[in-house]
């Protein structure tokens, strides 16, 4: 008798992150998953105690993919950090539709808004570029980032496509707008 296949909580993990990559969120299954893996669920159900779970682990692993792509948007050095966020969102929701959708296109009703570490860095970028409370600071970064996250949703939906070039005008426009504005509300 040839010895059970072994599958890792990271083997599932990777096979339905590659699932919602290809096939979007709502295919992710116990089914799909261990036809992927070419094995029963049962592994499944002994590595996660549900679905749920699961699919924690999945948003968990996808905003790894996030963060790696603004690090290495930051780390390019082609633009100032704080629009190396804006750019490198952008560039997310560009190269990985269906988690950028996963992550950020989905029902948060009730659930707020989770200020993450992107966040409280973009309010410390604003705050100390531009001698701006944190409070306005705040405020100044939720106004460029409904630009930001126009731009990536049309990306990510095929509704529009645009040049990096285009991009990085664009947000440097809102930008230098949003600065002036919040500089004369600041006197």
């Amino acid at each position: 008798m040839p010895p059970k296949v072994k599958v890792t909580k990271e083997d599932i993990i990777k096979t339905a992150l590659d699932i919602v990559r290809s096939r979007g969120v709502d295919a992710i299954n116990a089914r799909s998953i261990a036809s992927e893996l070419g094995c029963s669920t049962q592994p499944i159900f002994s590595n996660f105690s549900g679905m749920e779970e699961l699919e924690e682990a999945v948003v968990a692993s996808a905003r790894e993919v996030y963060f790696s792509f603004l690090q290495r948007e930051v780390e390019s050095g082609k633009y100032p950090e704080y629009k190396a966020f804006g750019m490198g969102y952008i560039r997310f929701a560009k190269e990985e539709k269906e988690l950028f959708k996963l992550l950020f296109m989905c029902d948060r009703q009730g659930k707020g808004l989770e200020a993450g570490t992107d966040f409280e860095k973009s309010v410390e970028y604003i705050m100390m570029a531009n001698g701006i409370s944190k409070d306005e600071a705040e405020r100044m970064h939720l106004e460029m980032w409904v630009c930001v996250h126009g731009i990536a949703t049309m990306v990510a939906t095929s509704f529009l496509e645009f040049s990096t070039e285009v991009i990085s005008n664009m947000l440097t426009d809102v930008y230098q707008g949003l600065r002036s504005s919040h500089a004369r509300e600041e006197k």
